[in-house]
């Protein structure tokens, strides 16, 4: 469990430091090469830098896992990114945050790993405060409605990774699937930076390796959870414990004031919490 809560944490860290480069970054895509230059960084320093490359039989199936992964990584911001220009923020977050149907069905069709009545009623209870705190009736209207199913399907893809790693590859290899998958990542996005001829500046080089830090350690944490607890409870519990911290540090390190429909969904967050963990 103390995998699964530092997940949560560092998770809730990358959104409260993007929340602060906000207002004092231009480049997204020079700042995200940064945050992946920071965790390929730590990824090596945990593997061992002598020990990137290991003579192992498994070592083809995991860099295969890791390539997988990092497409992935990539691929969910940039469907992010063309779904908020083209459906709006909130319904784009809300398919977002949905993507734990992905894991989670997975879990349950592939793995075998049937939630308890309990659970059940807490995922449940999980989606319909995350519809609640996302849902405004003044919503965009929707331009581009494939777009959201997609990025949907990306991001839970990129979430079940973890697990589908930890259940199909070698578990003794566990850190050098996090370092491949970023090492893909980061090359891809500095293509996509060449492409785009951008170059990150001070502020995209600073936020950039601060959110890298919290990004790293909530991948490996999360492949420990998996590793030790089934997914039905670490996926749910991620996303809405998640949520929830971030926007509690909305409340008292932004000031933000949240609606009364928020504060509902917020309170049942945390029943869905508890139930998800009997």
């Amino acid at each position: 469990m103390i995998y699964l809560i530092l997940a949560v944490l560092s998770s809730a860290l990358i959104n409260i430091l993007m929340r602060f480069a906000n207002s004092k970054v231009n480049n997204k895509i020079g700042m995200l090469v940064m945050n992946y230059v920071m965790c390929t960084f730590l990824s090596a320093a945990f593997t061992g830098f002598d020990n990137l490359l290991p003579k192992v039989p498994e070592l083809g199936a995991t860099i295969g896992w890791g390539v997988l992964d990092g497409v992935l990584y990539l691929s969910g911001f940039v469907l992010l990114n063309v779904n908020i220009r083209r459906n709006g923020v909130v319904l784009t977050t809300i398919f977002s945050k949905l993507g734990l149907l992905v894991p989670m069905v997975l879990s349950i069709f592939l793995f075998g790993e049937m939630p308890s009545a309990m659970q059940g009623m807490g995922f449940v209870l999980a989606i319909v405060a995350m519809l609640l705190i996302n849902f405004e009736k003044n919503s965009d209207a929707v331009k581009f409605k494939a777009g959201l199913i997609i990025v949907l399907l990306a991001g839970g893809a990129c979430d079940a990774m973890s697990k589908v790693y930890a259940y199909y590859g070698a578990p003794a290899l566990g850190e050098h699937f996090v370092f491949y998958t970023f090492v893909v990542a980061l090359i891809l996005c500095v293509a996509l930076m060449l492409y785009k001829k951008e170059r990150p500046g001070k502020n995209e080089i600073l936020y950039g390796l601060l959110i890298g830090i919290p990004n790293f350690f909530s991948a490996r944490f999360l492949l420990k959870s998996v590793e030790n607890l089934p997914a039905v409870i670490v996926y749910p519990t991620f996303s809405v414990a998640g949520i929830l911290v971030v926007t509690l540090a909305g409340v008292l390190l932004f000031r933000e004031k949240l609606s009364k429909r928020q504060w509902i969904g917020s309170g049942i967050i945390l029943a869905a919490l508890v139930l998800l963990n009997i």
